[in-house]
C-alpha cells in the first residue's frame, strides 16, 4: 500500500468509527457508541481474534497490517451501509476478549 492509499484509509477509518458510525448508533439501536468501542469490534473481527494478539503497538490503526487495516475498514463500511450485524460482530469481540482472559 503506497502511502497516499494508507493516509486514505486511515482517514477513512477515522470518519468511519468517530463520527458516521457513532451518529448512527442511537437510531439503530447499536450496543456501541464510543469510537474506541467501534475500533475494537471492526479490528478484533478483522483479525479474527482480540487485536493486540496481531497488531503491535498503538494505535492499532496505524500500526496495523495493510489487509487488516482494509478488512476492518470494509466491515465498518458493511456495517454502515446495513449489510453487517454489528450486534453479532460486537458479541464475537466480546467472546473473544473473555476467552483470552480466561486463558481458553
Amino acid at each position: 500500500m503506497h502511502d497516499a492509499d494508507r493516509r486514505a484509509t486511515e482517514a477513512r477509518w477515522l470518519e468511519l468509527t468517530r463520527h458516521l458510525l457513532p451518529a448512527a448508533a442511537p437510531e439503530r439501536g447499536w450496543p456501541v457508541r464510543a469510537d474506541h468501542c467501534f475500533q475494537r469490534i471492526f479490528l478484533d473481527n478483522a483479525c479474527d481474534g482480540v487485536w493486540y494478539d496481531h497488531i503491535a503497538g498503538r494505535p492499532a490503526y496505524a500500526r496495523a497490517d495493510p489487509v487488516i487495516l482494509d478488512r476492518a475498514v470494509a466491515l465498518a463500511e458493511a456495517a454502515l451501509a446495513g449489510d453487517a450485524d454489528l450486534p453479532l460482530l460486537n458479541r464475537r469481540s466480546l467472546t473473544w476478549r473473555k476467552l483470552r482472559a480466561s486463558g481458553g
